[in-house]
């Protein structure tokens, strides 16, 4: 047995000589099964990344596959920039999302890219289930299955303390596992990673729960081919200045994304209430500023950062029985979960915001999701629609973050019919129970934290991966402060995403998208040996931006069952009340966009058969 297992090594191993973003290394959970495939025709075509990552779907997906079952593939990747440039700091992860049935797509920063591209790897497919609980620890050429029953069950952080204790593979080192959210198929659960950072939205961690897997472990300590040193250092250095020296970086390292609950709040454009209003009462107590004033225990970074956007707050607070003994917690906190944990849900106290935040982190849920689904279930018991037999005696009221917290609980434990409904996300349960018109829910997926105009909410639904980071569109309702005609709208998100297709591709973090414009992309990619042109950049971005909705199609996504909450269209915005007639005449341009190039392509395809 060990021989097999020295000559499965030593075939890894060779496969691993060379530049390692070309390797993808496979794993069968079934089997107990790992393989490296050399794949330099997608890494050439495609760039890395989001370009590579949405291939690989293609090819292991089969068309119809249950989300839930073996044989929807998990696919991490990163790109050629990866450990050469700071803020190449993000690892793409694609699946079919249990949460819409779709495509699911997801971004984590940490030091999971370097981690995966130091153990020799470009990207990693896992397919299969096991028949109980494993994780799958890869420390550069070798790849282990471990025993996961014990684990079990524990929340993310604890999970998380017990594998790096068990793991001692040598350099950098990622652990990406799931909460009970996850092993109980929670739709919209997260896998943590690094304990502060996750791959939120769209259900990641339900497809772990399904495979029986509890973790990944990645740790690596390859080099990598050396860069033109005079070319990269000036290269090196345009980006790193730009990344320590700009007002807008400084923003994320002094107060982090939590910057935004202010200006927001003063535009009318932060959700709060389930959006019955835009301007929060109290907004100065859970703000950025606030937060870091009362709370701020540590900034950290993602591998090669400079600027530790992640803040960290230290809760402290007593133990009920015990004289002078005090527990510290240390949580994380963001805009995102800020606008969906307290604005959404009415609360207005900083501390209240994190105590629910530190429940939902261990419990390996997404945060954006649950506070959409709790803010609907709160205005639903108001209006009768549910009972508190439905909430099993708890009685959701805004502000009141105990009782969230309990029903949170009850959403990962599918406690009754309701919160089993509420575990599916919030178009599910108002499907059952009614409320659809206050249902925040854009193509599926519960809405982000903007009321900014019409571009935050159709870029929402047209995004190709239904994340408020797909084109920005908020960004131009902010930027452009006026409506736009509605091509002309479709248009600049049009071209925003597939802009967007390149940096993920590049794994780029997006808080870092005005540092690299196509002309440092072009310098970058030279420094590794890859010689692109500005209308390469477009052609590229182009088909991965044709290929995701290629793959959407065929998962049955359709324009025409777009819904748009009447809720969007009752609060005032920025630029005033937004009206249904826009929205159609936006989606209608958008759908006759994508048709030409879907059907451009195939025709193109069909040529060269």
């Amino acid at each position: 047995m060990r021989a097999l297992w020295m000559r499965a090594r030593k075939k890894v191993m060779s496969m691993l000589e060379g530049d390692p973003i070309v390797n993808v290394l496979h794993i069968d959970l079934t089997k107990r099964r790992f393989w490296v495939e050399k794949r330099e025709d997608l890494f050439e075509k495609y760039i890395g990344g989001i370009g590579v990552a949405t291939q690989l779907l293609h090819e292991e997906c089969p068309r119809g596959a249950d989300p839930l079952s073996g044989e929807n593939p998990i696919i991490f990747a990163v790109g050629p920039l990866t450990g050469y440039f700071p803020l190449a700091s993000k690892t793409v992860a694609v699946f079919k999302s249990p949460h819409t049935g779709n495509l699911g797509e997801s971004h984590a920063g940490g030091r999971s890219a370097v981690a995966i591209r130091m153990a020799g790897y470009g990207a990693i497919v896992i397919k299969g289930a096991s028949d109980f609980p494993v994780y799958v620890a890869i420390h550069g050429a070798r790849v282990f299955f471990r025993d996961a029953r014990a684990l079990w069950g524990m929340n993310s952080i604890i999970a998380g303390r017990v594998i790096r204790e068990a793991e001692s593979g040598a350099g950098v080192r990622t652990i990406m596992r799931i909460g009970p959210a996850g092993e109980r198929l929670v739709s919209y659960a997260n896998v943590t990673t690094e304990t502060y950072r996750c791959f939120g939205r769209l259900g990641l961690g339900a497809v772990f729960g399904a495979k029986n897997l509890k973790a990944v472990v990645v740790s690596g300590r390859r080099g990598l081919p050396k860069p033109e040193i005079r070319e990269y250092r000036r290269v090196y250095r345009h980006i790193y200045d730009k990344a320590t020296t700009s007002d807008a970086m400084k923003k994320y390292h002094d107060l982090g994304t939590a910057q935004n609950v202010l200006p927001l709040t003063e535009l009318g454009a932060l959700p709060s209430l389930n959006l019955r209003e835009a301007r929060p009462e109290k907004a100065e107590e859970i703000s950025g500023e606030h937060l870091a004033s009362y709370y701020l225990g540590r900034r950290i970074a993602c591998s090669h950062c400079p600027v530790a956007c992640i803040h960290i707050a230290a809760l402290r607070e007593p133990y009920e029985d015990v004289p002078y003994f005090y527990k510290t917690s240390m949580i994380a906190y963001d805009y995102e979960p800020i606008y969906a944990l307290g604005a959404m849900l009415g609360l207005k106290n900083a501390a209240d915001l994190l105590r629910l935040k530190d429940r939902v982190d261990a419990l390996g849920i997404d945060a954006m999701s649950v506070g959409v689904v709790l803010a609907w279930a709160t205005e639903a018991l108001e209006r009768g629609l549910i009972s508190e037999r439905d909430t099993d005696g708890i009685i959701l009221k805004w502000g009141d973050w105990l009782a969230y917290a309990d029903a949170v609980m009850k959403i990962v434990t599918q406690h009754n019919e309701f919160y089993a409904a509420l575990a599916r996300g919030v178009e599910h349960a108002s499907s059952i129970y009614g409320g659809e018109d206050f249902a925040l829910s854009l193509s599926g997926n519960e809405m982000p934290g903007y009321h900014t105009g019409y571009g935050c909410h159709i870029g929402a639904l047209i995004g190709a991966r239904h994340g408020h980071l797909d084109n920005a569109g908020y960004s131009v309702d902010q930027k452009v402060k006026k409506v736009l005609p509605p091509e002309e709208l479709i248009d600049r998100l049009i071209d925003e995403e597939r802009w967007r297709q390149i940096l993920s591709s590049l794994v780029i973090c997006f808080f870092s998208r005005e540092i690299y414009k196509r002309d440092v992309v072009i310098d970058a990619l030279k420094c590794v040996g890859i010689n692109m042109t500005e209308k390469d950049l477009e052609r590229i971005g182009t088909e991965i931006h044709r290929s995701k909705y290629a793959f959407k199609l065929r998962e049955g996504f359709s324009f025409e069952k777009l819904r748009i909450p009447r809720r969007i269209y009752e609060t005032s915005s920025p630029l005033g009340m937004l009206k249904e007639e826009y929205f159609r005449d936006a989606l209608a341009y958008f759908q006759q966009k994508m048709k030409e190039l879907l059907d451009y392509q195939s025709s193109q395809t069909m040529r060269m058969m």
